[in-house]
């Protein structure tokens, strides 16, 4: 997501919010959390006299004033990026030192009676963080995508009815900021409710009829064997609609995957499940395919180094896959002090430069990334298990929503109630979520 991201995605951290954790929405620990209702109120609070205005210039501009007509390629290539939480970066600062054009700008979701808002809490009707990014972003010759969905939090498939409702939540959020772009992150618990993504997908037909030339990326969950089985259904659905959008990316993390070759190897088994579902020839697969990575330490503690985003490049270029992106810019620098000190929303866990992996997203855009002298990244000291905190899982125990084991020198926490279901064997979808080693 990914699970799907879990994105965007990982809990990158999505659904109930974690410390640093993305939130509802894409991704992961980082990936996809739900906006910081505490971070939120603090911009707002500290750039509301300078931003009054701009919501309403943006709401006005027509379709020939919004962005700058930046080509797919563009599009195809926005990371992920949360200007609410996760200490946001400067995007004018990430597009000088990358030249990164376009940004995938998260989440939205169901504030309630099918009200899209900014994790769930900031209303689009009130909201005046992102008019400001946008504005600042196309100011500079770029322009944004926006995420619907990610992973947790209520959804507007889910809230809406209906595809009609569902797709009218959506436009508004199209006409609010004027897009050419939107992402549709279909991820748990949504994509296991048959009803919501029917809804979605609908919407996303919908969407796609009315808006002449929106680009629409379906993002999911991805797995050792492509995707999983709701990420079939929700491919059967899209079939029996008969919706195709720009892309289908699968996020192979979050797993048990293993470097780069296990991504690799994901996305020529989804590749092959595409060819299947719709009849596709391998070629038309690939240029319906994508992939959504997460950089760095991601919520099962794998780890996605700069050379592992390199290979999935290098793949992605040579089958000319249809999009190549990452949750998340706000993770795109190295931690402070230690340089793993856990999964954070706001830097990668990994030695690295700022902005190392959006480089990567420029280079699938065709652009040369601009250089300048760094300091090479220090390598992570190696690393032991040590004692573990928590207490050791016990199949006689009932454990409830946020309940912390350990097993196996690793760490856990449950995401829902669970009796008698071992850690390590509850696998991508299960009820435990490792945290990481010890």
């Amino acid at each position: 997501m990914e699970r799907a991201l879990p994105p965007q995605r990982n809990p990158q951290l999505f659904g109930q919010q974690t410390p640093e954790r993305t939130g509802p929405g894409r991704r992961r620990s980082g990936r996809r959390t739900a906006v910081a209702v505490a971070g939120v109120l603090a911009l707002v609070a500290g750039g509301l006299a300078a931003l009054a205005g701009t919501g309403a210039a943006l709401a006005a501009a027509g379709p020939a004033d919004a962005g700058t007509g930046l080509g797919s390629n563009w599009y195809a290539s926005a990371p992920y990026l949360m200007p609410e939480d996760n200490s946001p970066p400067d995007a004018a600062a990430v597009m000088d030192a990358t030249g990164q054009k376009a940004f995938q700008l998260a989440f939205i979701l169901d504030k309630g009676g099918c009200s899209p808002a900014w994790g769930g809490t900031s209303s689009i009707d009130t909201d005046t963080t992102m008019p400001a990014v946008i504005q600042t972003i196309r100011a500079k010759g770029g322009d944004v995508s926006v995420s619907v969905g990610g992973y947790g939090g209520n959804k507007l498939g889910q809230g809406c009815g209906t595809p009609e409702a569902t797709a009218a939540g959506y436009q508004k959020v199209i006409t609010k900021y004027q897009l050419k772009a939107i992402d549709i992150d279909l991820e748990e618990p949504e994509y296991e409710n048959s009803a919501a993504i029917h809804n979605e997908i609908g919407a996303a037909r919908i969407l796609q009829q009315n808006n002449p030339g929106l680009y629409i990326s379906i993002t999911t969950a991805g797995t050792s064997a492509g995707t999983g089985w709701f990420g079939q259904q929700m491919l059967n659905e899209a079939k029996s609609q008969g919706f195709t959008p720009d892309n289908y990316s699968i996020m192979p993390f979050d797993g048990g995957f293993n470097g780069a070759s296990a991504q690799t190897d994901a996305l020529v088994k989804f590749n092959q499940i595409l060819q299947t579902t719709f009849g596709w020839t391998e070629a038309n697969a690939y240029a319906h395919e994508g992939v959504s990575l997460m950089n760095g330490r991601t919520d099962a503690a794998e780890y996605f180094r700069q050379a592992d985003f390199q290979t999935v490049l290098d793949f992605a270029t040579a089958h000319k896959l249809a999009r190549y992106t990452y949750w998340s810019v706000n993770r795109d620098r190295q931690c402070p002090g230690p340089v793993d000190p856990g999964l954070s929303g706001s830097c990668s866990s990994v030695a690295q430069n700022d902005w190392d992996f959006t480089k990567y997203t420029v280079k699938f855009a065709g652009a040369t990334p601009p250089t300048s002298p760094s300091t090479p990244p220090t390598s992570p000291p190696p690393t032991s298990p040590g004692t573990c905190a928590d207490p050791a899982w016990s199949a006689a125990t009932t454990y409830t929503t946020g309940s912390k084991v350990s097993y196996n020198s690793h760490e856990y926490h449950a995401k829902w109630w669970t009796l008698n279901e071992n850690p390590s064997a509850s696998g991508q979808w299960g009820v435990w979520s490792d945290d990481g080693p010890c």
